[in-house]
């Protein structure tokens, strides 16, 4: 059975699933991942352990063990004691190392280890997703939705500035092993930022001075929520505070708030 027959299972073809897990790892790989990651690259994709080991002891720095010349057993144990043994940020920087490597000689290989290691995320409760190649951070359902709909609304109106910022806000947050917290406020109040000043034409105002000068931008209270937004960023974010430090849920906040006022701006007062 190829392993197109065993992705499509009972449960699938049926229509059945669970309820989708919380969110609880983060900053960390447990070993069901790190299991996974194996039975992905052996079970599913049939790619040997010396490819494995290639591109494992690249990352890693190591050198392959050159008594190791049988792809079972000895391959395979040296490539599951890297996997196992490596810290749990390594273990993203080889997810993202198989899926390019893949890339260059199966790019059709690349796409079904990018869905299938998304969805061991997923099952597994891990808060990150494989996009493109690259690890980034994965929120709850609502928060990728937000995110999702205004990079979108913002590209369908041509708003590429604003759209990089919500990119790069995201790719802070995914830094590993500490994310960027202030680097994904900043980002995410300069896409809002962005946009305002676009449908404004203040485009030498910052996003404080925009919703003082057009408070119809957002009905009322919420101009001034978005204001209150707009400070907590400039005092906690862009200007570091020895007593206070910004927290990833806090940053988390502030996107997932910033790329959905983004997108209802764009949409109501951009016409493209």
């Amino acid at each position: 059975m190829d392993s197109q027959d065993r992705s499509d299972g009972f449960s699938k073809r049926f229509g059945y699933s669970s309820p989708i897990p919380e969110i609880t790892v983060r900053e960390d790989a447990p070993e069901e991942l790190r299991f996974y990651v194996l039975s992905v690259v052996n079970d599913r994709l049939n790619l040997a352990p010396s490819w494995l080991r290639r591109v494992i002891c690249g990352v890693l720095f190591k050198r392959p063990d050159p008594s190791n010349w049988s792809e079972f057993p000895n391959v395979w144990e040296e490539v599951q004691g890297y996997i196992y043994e490596a810290e749990w940020f390594k273990v993203y920087d080889i997810i993202e190392a198989i899926y390019h490597s893949l890339r260059i000689t199966d790019p059709l290989s690349a796409k079904e280890f990018e869905a299938l290691i998304n969805e061991g995320f997923l099952q597994l409760g891990i808060g990150w997703k494989l996009e493109d190649g690259k690890i980034e951070t994965r929120g709850e359902e609502t928060f990728e939705s937000a995110v999702k709909e205004s990079s979108e609304k913002l590209s369908e109106k041509g708003l590429n500035t604003a759209r990089t910022e919500l990119k790069e806000a995201v790719l802070a947050l995914s830094r590993r092993p500490e994310p960027n917290v202030r680097g994904t406020i900043h980002h995410a109040m300069a896409a809002l930022e962005c946009v305002t000043r676009e449908v404004t034409g203040d485009r030498s105002k910052t996003l404080g001075d925009i919703l003082k000068r057009h408070p119809d931008l957002l009905p009322k209270p919420l101009d001034e929520a978005l204001a209150k937004m707009w400070g907590f960023a400039s005092e906690y974010a862009r200007h570091v505070r020895e007593d206070r430090g910004v927290t990833r849920e806090e940053a988390q906040l502030v996107l997932g708030i910033a790329a959905s006022v983004a997108a209802y701006i764009a949409d109501k007062f951009c016409s493209r």
